[in-house]
């Protein structure tokens, strides 16, 4: 682009709340950099006054800026930590947990959770708080409507039991699990977090984000926990020195909060 990048992050942020100085500069601006030349602008101000007059474009741009790349039991061994530790662990001192799956994207995380949620006690007793930035994404998530692909790695017996087929290719899941998240919309930058949470899952996000935005948001999510539970991240997703942020590894990619 032939304009100040600079002078683009002020516009989107009073656009769309997303602020672009958190996430790492140079990858997020080939991406941004790419979707303008598809649409044939040639500067910053050309595409940000087009996205102000143009609802789908606008649309189209904060689905691109956030990075909705999910399935259900994503990296499935991380998820029988999940059920063999973390939640025996947390049910041993309350049967009512609170849990938070922030930036839920197209809602495979939190469904995953209610459905092995479902080993432990009766759906009509879960409820799971799932957020994410965009709400296209998150319209997508109440549809609960998937791609054979995105179920890959779902044990069998929920396949079985908590998807309808609708073709070669796409699965809708149960309302009964549908009815078990609320789905809300929520800046992890900016947006108050909910308090006293029992388990904070948040995988595969902050890896676009500075260090420094990062390490906020951590401080964030411990603060958001009650003392000795959980956040669990994704594969790439290590925390550095999480003591100094007010963790410690329980287990790789489970931090748990000092008491």
């Amino acid at each position: 682009m032939t304009d100040n990048y600079e002078s683009f992050k002020a516009d989107v942020l009073q656009l769309t709340k997303i602020d672009l100085n958190a996430y790492k500069e140079r990858q997020m601006k080939r991406r941004i950099d790419s979707l303008i030349g598809k649409h044939h602008y040639t500067t910053y101000r050309q595409y940000v006054d087009a996205l102000r007059k143009d609802r789908a474009l606008f649309d189209e741009f904060v689905n691109y800026l956030t990075i909705n790349v999910s399935e259900f039991y994503r990296n499935p061994e991380q998820w029988v930590t999940l059920e063999k530790k973390i939640l025996p662990e947390l049910m041993k001192k309350s049967s009512s947990l609170k849990i938070w799956s922030a930036a839920c994207s197209t809602g495979d995380e939190p469904y995953s959770l209610v459905m092995l949620l479902s080993k432990f006690m009766p759906l009509s007793k879960i409820r799971i708080m799932a957020t994410d930035i965009d709400l296209q994404v998150l319209d997508k998530a109440r549809m609960g409507l998937y791609n054979i692909k995105s179920l890959k790695g779902l044990p069998d017996e929920f396949l079985r039991k908590y998807f309808t087929k609708v073709n070669d290719t796409n699965y809708q899941i149960s309302s009964d699990i549908k009815n078990c998240v609320e789905f809300k919309q929520h800046n992890l930058l900016k947006d108050t977090y909910p308090v006293q949470c029992d388990l904070i899952v948040c995988r595969n996000v902050l890896i676009y984000f500075t260090e420094e935005a990062k390490d906020d948001i951590y401080r964030k999510f411990n603060a958001a926990l009650k003392p000795d539970c959980f956040l669990f991240v994704g594969s790439t997703e290590q925390i550095i020195q999480p003591e100094k942020l007010g963790y410690h590894t329980y287990q790789s990619f489970f931090y748990q909060k000092k008491a």
